[in-house]
């Protein structure tokens, strides 16, 4: 918690990957545990995704945003850091899943977060990407991010099969939405998974935008 008197933390910049996975006969998404030395959620369940980085804003891709989801990040910040978000989520699904969002690419020199994920040759797949929803901690925490939450279909990884060493994430399983919602989950991750499964049915229903404050939650429309 934030220490009383002192001014809120900005919060950081982040984004989180919803993988839906259709091909049983109920409609599966990935969900991944976190491990209990972190200080933040511990041994809670997650989807894959983490703060922005300034290697994002560089990273190389294989299909960039589809017209509609960049418009809706450019009416909220610059196009350039939409943009960045994106490449977030798909580096953290690598980093703490194991799986690729990709097409092939060829094979490129790089260094920082991106090495191993370019190493693979392939390079991201953007135009995969909706926007579902934003989420803002709230001031009395510590530690506060502001969060878009994007999906994609499993059907766009490279692989269903993961790749070893996958970081941070405890444990990571696909789980149907009612599974997903008995598992202890972070108040924002449980909104998160209701407005998930709404827009399987109903794609272009609202999208929300998530103030969490002292006491109450502002929300609006992206």
């Amino acid at each position: 918690m934030r220490v009383p008197g002192t001014r809120a933390v900005r919060p950081r910049n982040a984004a989180t990957l919803i993988i839906v996975r259709r091909d049983r006969a109920k409609p599966q998404v990935l969900m991944g545990k976190r491990n209990s030395g972190h200080d933040f959620m511990p041994n809670l369940w997650v989807f894959p995704g983490g703060r922005i980085d300034r290697s994002d804003f560089r990273a190389p891709f294989a299909t960039d945003l589809k017209p509609d989801v960049a418009a809706r990040f450019e009416s909220h910040i610059p196009m350039n850091r939409g943009r960045a978000l994106a490449l977030t989520a798909v580096r953290e699904t690598f980093e703490e899943a194991g799986l690729l969002l990709a097409k092939p690419a060829p094979s490129r020199p790089a260094v920082g977060p991106w090495r191993e994920f370019l190493e693979q040759g392939v390079a991201p797949d953007l135009e995969a990407l909706e926007i579902v929803a934003r989420a803002v901690t709230p001031p009395m925490l510590a530690k506060r991010f502001d969060t878009w939450f994007l999906m994609a279909d499993a059907e766009r990884l490279t692989s269903l099969e993961r790749q070893p060493d996958c970081g941070e994430l405890e444990e990571v399983a696909w789980v149907d939405f009612d599974e997903a919602i008995a598992l202890p989950l972070p108040a924002v991750t449980r909104m998160v998974i209701g407005e998930a499964v709404a827009r399987l049915d109903a794609p272009d229903r609202p999208r929300p935008f998530i103030r969490f404050g002292v006491g109450k939650t502002k929300t609006t429309h992206l």
